[in-house]
């Protein structure tokens, strides 16, 4: 069965790569760990984004930020410590991934960890608007 897609437009062209992109962040959606999304207006007309995400338990050797082909991966895997001898535990330290699309010209700026959240700040600077004149060829 074939699979209609908003992207199937024929207005929409070479939008192909930014539908697989969108299928594989909907495989990875899931609700661990809580995260937070600021948005920024700057005073020049561009943006900042803030993504502060819960990582409790987590050191920053546990947690690994990339940023590949417009995405933007969070991933965190704890070590077991075998000495550590728990009565209760209650906060969640499994490993998660979190990934985020990011468009055309956003710039991940940096990653903090301080207080038990990984801040992640991504800057998206004005974009600079090109118009130009595309120029026919007749054949006669």
């Amino acid at each position: 069965m074939t699979r209609v897609s908003m992207f199937s437009s024929p207005f929409l062209l070479g939008f192909e790569a930014f539908e697989e992109r969108l299928d594989r962040l909907n495989k990875t959606a899931e609700g661990y760990p809580p995260y937070n999304i600021e948005r920024i207006r700057l005073k020049d007309g561009g943006e900042r984004f803030d993504i502060a995400i819960a990582v409790a338990g987590f050191s920053d050797k546990e947690i690994e930020v990339m940023v590949e082909d417009n995405q933007l991966q969070v991933r965190g895997r704890a070590e077991d410590r075998p000495e550590r001898d728990f009565l209760h535990r209650g906060i969640a330290t499994r490993q998660f991934q979190r990934c985020f699309l990011l468009a055309d010209g956003m710039q991940v700026a940096g990653a903090e960890l301080r207080d038990g959240l990984l801040t992640i700040r991504i800057d998206r600077p004005v974009a600079a608007r090109i118009a130009r004149r595309i120029e026919i060829n007749a054949k006669v």
